[in-house]
């Protein structure tokens, strides 16, 4: 009996024990699971940490590359002339040339900003630009290093391949050493400038040859007797120093019609070899309409050297391999009229034609008046821009004159190809 009950007793026990460890393991299957989910949770908070963190590297170099910037770019052209006032080019049918290959470079770090263009001729290289700039912040800039001078009508007043001639006097597109401040917003435009010398350091500075530059400056005084094209005599070289500028533009807006109205003044001295001092100042007005498709320019310039004790009728002025001549003082008139036509004829996506004539007047020593009238085309075929020009001038350089000769009228048909990239 009493086994019995023993054995009873046992099985009682058992099955109490059996009833006990059912909670128990499942408090420990969802203590498993929880712990699983937790370790999940954290593996994905990771991921997300991790993801975001690439997510942001990425925003800082898309913000950091939208912030800075470097372009390369740079032409190549080639040049067709025939020139009546040349009777072996004329002989031969015209001639076809090598112009230049030029390289470009131009980029910023955030608001620092830098530009560059070197050119390499068949008879020379030059830099045609070189500064470093900042912006202060949408309407305000510097630049220091050899930047554009603001003078008149800006970037070009012209719209064919040879310039005004403006150009000739160093009072388009001319650039030199300094620096240069622009405020500019919707409706004005200011800029000032202090230019301490040429682009190739003035009277003394460390050249081969003062003639090699790609804009006209001041390298000497012409003395009686002398040729339009000689070298300045021994103690006549010359250099710019110390040109300030200030330019104002206001832009008016009439319905369809923009204008640009401006001025600009120019003063400096002359550092001359043999210790005398001379100056210079000129100064113009401007306008610019456009209207639809039509650009015109206009654009009165007056300028005036002056050398102490000297009555001096002529400076000397370089620029392309060679010496030439200017008056001492002059007044020019500019007025082109250019209208632009889209066009889908293969690759070519516009023409432009134009009207371009500059006038030289009121020269010292009743020299007499140059004046140059271009009319042309240029054609915009995606990097392929051609010049067709037919040139009618008088006393005009590269047009067979010179601005102090008394030539007589002569032509010149020229077509630039150029290929820019």
């Amino acid at each position: 009996m009493i086994r019995y009950t023993l054995t009873a007793s046992c099985i009682a026990l058992a099955l109490s024990a059996n009833v006990y460890a059912t909670p128990i393991d499942e408090e420990l299957k969802a203590l498993k699971a929880r712990i699983e989910q937790l370790e999940s949770q954290q593996q994905q908070t990771k991921e997300q940490q991790e993801k975001d963190l690439q997510e942001q590297k990425s925003q800082a170099k898309e913000q950091e590359a939208a912030e800075s910037s470097l372009k390369f770019g740079g032409a190549v052209r080639v040049n067709y002339s025939y020139e009546d006032f040349d009777d072996d080019n004329a002989d031969r049918g015209g001639d076809f040339d090598f112009d230049l290959f030029r390289i470009d470079v131009s980029g910023n770090y955030q608001d620092l900003i830098f530009s560059a263009q070197y050119r390499w001729f068949e008879y020379m290289n030059v830099i045609q630009h070189a500064w470093i700039g900042y912006n202060f912040d949408e309407q305000q800039q510097a630049k220091i290093g050899v930047t554009q001078v603001p003078f008149g009508i800006l970037t070009y007043a012209s719209n064919n391949y040879f310039f005004s001639s403006n150009f000739y006097l160093g009072l388009e597109d001319d650039h030199d050493m300094g620096l240069n401040y622009t405020y500019k917003s919707a409706d004005n435009q200011f800029d000032f400038a202090f230019y301490k010398n040429d682009e190739q350091g003035g009277l003394d500075g460390f050249v081969s040859d003062r003639t090699d530059r790609y804009a006209y400056d001041v390298v000497g005084i012409r003395l009686d007797g002398e040729d339009a094209y000689d070298a300045p005599s021994a103690g006549y070289a010359a250099g710019e120093v110390n040109t300030f500028n200030a330019r104002y533009a206001h832009n008016f807006v009439f319905s369809d019609v923009e204008v640009e109205l401006g001025a600009s003044i120019q003063a400096g001295q002359l550092e001359i070899e043999n210790g005398t001092n001379g100056d210079n100042v000129a100064a113009a007005i401007h306008g610019v309409v456009n209207y639809d498709r039509w650009n015109v320019k206009l654009q009165m310039t007056d300028y005036k050297y002056d050398v102490d004790g000297m009555d001096v009728d002529r400076i000397v002025v370089a620029a392309y391999h060679f010496y030439d001549s200017i008056p001492a003082e002059a007044t020019t008139y500019i007025a082109n009229l250019a209208y632009n036509l889209p066009v889908d004829i293969g690759p070519i996506s516009s023409l432009t034609f134009y009207n371009d004539y500059s006038l030289v007047t009121d020269k010292p020593a009743a020299m007499e008046d140059t004046f140059m009238n271009v009319t042309g085309m240029a054609v915009s075929a995606g990097g392929l821009y051609t010049y067709f020009d037919f040139v009618v001038a008088e006393n005009q350089p590269f047009i067979g004159g010179t601005m102090v000769g008394d030539g007589g009228t002569n032509t010149r048909f020229n077509i630039n190809f150029g290929y820019y990239f």
